[in-house]
């Protein structure tokens, strides 16, 4: 418009004073002003009430440098109470008469039970009332096992002091006596040659060196091979899962347990073996005196529920290649015929075929599928396939005369449940019991988050605990609440194995997975004593298992467990909730082991904290009687 100035925006221009100057900005100036007048006056005045209690408060105008170092503490506090306010619980230690207690296969309780099918040597475990508040001695003069692989070969004769065995079995070249030590030939009646090169005439048979078989189970495994067979795979990469039950020699699990070999308490009688389906990759025999064909084949039938698709079973002794040792079994012709012709008819009736049958050694194998088993003539229609139910249930459940079907296929070369890649790429792979969904709650993002995780933790612990760093400072760990096995796999390099347990009250039942994985595990509850001598680890990890248990058992009796199965100077880690971990660190001291809890990984703000402790030095006083 003429005679019109017009104003553009300029983001540089400065406002002209004309415009601040307008009628309406000045009325809001002077308002702005009145307001911060007002409340600037409100806030200086305070009541009269107020200064007096404020002048009576005596406030200190000076601190000495020894005041400021008394009052201020910059390190991590985890306590509920002061000493002066808690009573330590102290556990005095047992008579040396418990020095190889084992609850749940206690010898005087397993009279009361039927000797039929050996029930009585079966896990019976103690009441409440029956269990004991002490602390299981060691004997006088244990030593710290052999490192491995020396401790493959050698073990302290004061650690298991049972010289019986090397004098009844001193003709067999397993175990001999010198001086302070046993030591470990690898010999036996069957393998004159040794262990190694009896696994070498394994190998020659199947394939023992591709990765193909990781997992394997000794079956009711002889003295003899418990502690040689598990030792010696160790070094073709796979891993033995042996047991026997204890018996007259009472060290036999023990002597596997000093050597480094995963070992556990345990016989085929009336249950299930405390395994999921479809986890070994291989079954083992040797003179193991499991009467196969008997029972309509019900043990054979039990190997079958935890053998993989496609694994294999091995069996060598009696009565295998009997027209050549019949005489030294001191058994007749027509009695080893018997018991050998019962034996195939049974696995026949398993849809297994026999792969071969050389000198002495017979090996069958799992079909990898049951898409035309009992479909086909020539498979009997005995035993039927069980109705439906979990095939994995295996903590006190029956075994049953029946065939556990395995996972549905759409075609006769499908793996049932899913094909596992060889060792060591299975470590890392989602099992397909994971990626398949079967495990509820637990999907292929959380298991490679767990991978993760563990790494990480791993990493934390030996920082901590730098002997965890130490090539052959641990040999046997257990980790008592294992989910899908991070912590094993993290250590997988060292030379170590880890007994991954999960427990049965756990949410989630991922031992399969774990087997899957190429690691090996156990169902366990922790309201009851583990089937294992004790000083059987050298580490304990358990994480979160005190936020399990709670208001299920008592926590000093979870305690007193992991003290009786742990060695001298053995280590434990415990994660949980502060407040739990507080009340450990008591009953830990009680124990008399060292401890302390440091801050998770992820720093001070978690209320997860891990407690690390170490079990002290200390066994039965010099002049008590020693076992013979």
């Amino acid at each position: 418009m003429a005679g019109q100035t017009t104003l553009y925006y300029n983001p540089t221009a400065k406002p002209t004073t004309t415009h601040l100057l307008r009628k309406d900005n000045i009325l809001l100036a002077c308002l702005v002003i009145f307001l911060c007048s007002f409340f600037y006056l409100f806030g200086t005045w305070q009541p009269r009430a107020t200064t007096t209690t404020a002048a009576t408060i005596n406030c200190p105008t000076t601190t000495t440098a020894a005041e400021s170092d008394k009052s201020l503490d910059f390190t991590t506090h985890h306590s509920a109470a002061t000493a002066d306010t808690v009573t330590i619980k102290t556990y005095p230690p047992c008579n040396l008469n418990f020095s190889e207690y084992t609850p749940c296969q206690d010898q005087k309780r397993s009279l009361k039970f039927p000797r039929d099918r050996l029930i009585y040597r079966e896990r019976h475990c103690p009441e409440k009332h029956e269990l004991l508040k002490c602390r299981i001695p060691a004997p006088y003069g244990y030593k710290n096992p052999f490192k491995w692989p020396t401790s493959r070969d050698l073990a302290w004769y004061a650690n298991v002091p049972h010289k019986d065995l090397t004098v009844e079995k001193a003709v067999q070249n397993w175990i001999r006596f010198e001086g302070d030590r046993f030591r470990f030939p690898g010999g036996g009646t069957l393998f004159p040659n040794g262990a190694d090169a009896y696994i070498d005439d394994i190998g020659e048979l199947i394939n023992l060196n591709d990765g193909s078989i990781r997992t394997a189970i000794d079956t009711g495994c002889g003295i003899r091979l418990l502690t040689s067979w598990g030792a010696y795979l160790l070094s073709r990469n796979s891993t033995a899962m042996s047991f026997a039950p204890r018996d007259t020699h009472e060290a036999q699990v023990q002597f596997a347990l000093e050597r480094g070999v995963p070992a556990l308490i345990g016989i085929m009688a009336s249950k299930r073996l405390p395994y999921p389906s479809r986890a070994f990759d291989m079954a083992h025999c040797s003179r193991c005196l499991i009467p196969w064909g008997q029972y309509d084949g019900i043990y054979l039938i039990e190997v079958d529920r935890v053998l993989r698709p496609g694994g294999y079973w091995i069996l060598s002794g009696p009565p295998i290649n009997w027209e050549n040792h019949w005489r030294g079994w001191e058994r007749t012709q027509e009695d080893l015929n018997e018991e050998q012709t019962q034996i195939e008819k049974v696995a026949k009736s398993l849809c297994w075929t026999k792969v071969i049958q050389k000198g002495d050694l017979a090996i069958w194998q799992k079909p990898i599928n049951h898409l035309n088993c009992k479909t086909n003539p020539k498979f009997t229609q005995t035993p039927p396939f069980c109705p439906v139910q979990n095939p994995d249930s295996a903590w006190y459940t029956d075994i049953e005369t029946c065939l556990t079907r395995l996972p549905e296929v759409s075609h006769e070369d499908e793996v049932a449940g899913g094909a596992i890649a060889n060792w060591p790429k299975r470590l890392d792979m989602v099992p397909p019991r994971v990626s398949s969904g079967s495990i509820d709650g637990v999907t292929s993002d959380i298991f490679q988050e767990d991978v993760i995780l563990w790494k990480k933790r791993a990493s934390y612990y030996k920082n901590v605990n730098n002997q965890l760093g130490q090539p052959g400072r641990y040999r046997n760990l257990l980790d008592m609440n294992a989910f899908l096995g991070g912590f094993a796999a993290s250590l997988v390099e060292d030379p170590l194995w880890v007994m991954n347990v999960v427990p049965v009250e756990a949410k989630a039942d991922t031992l399969g997975a774990i087997y899957e994985r190429g690691l090996i595990g156990t169902y366990q509850s922790w309201c009851e004593a583990m089937s294992t001598h004790p000083r059987t680890y050298d580490l304990i990890h358990a994480d979160s298992v005190f936020t399990l248990y709670k208001d299920r058992c008592e926590m000093e009796d979870i305690m007193l467990e992991m003290d009786r199965i742990l060695r001298p100077e053995g280590s434990v880690i415990i994660r949980d909730d502060v407040d739990i971990l507080v009340k450990i660190k008591r009953i830990a001291e009680g124990l008399n082991w060292e401890s302390r809890i440091v801050d998770h990984e992820d720093g001070p703000l978690e209320r997860e904290k891990v407690l690390f402790a170490v079990k002290l030095y200390w066994t039965a006083p010099a002049d008590s009687d020693q076992a013979s």
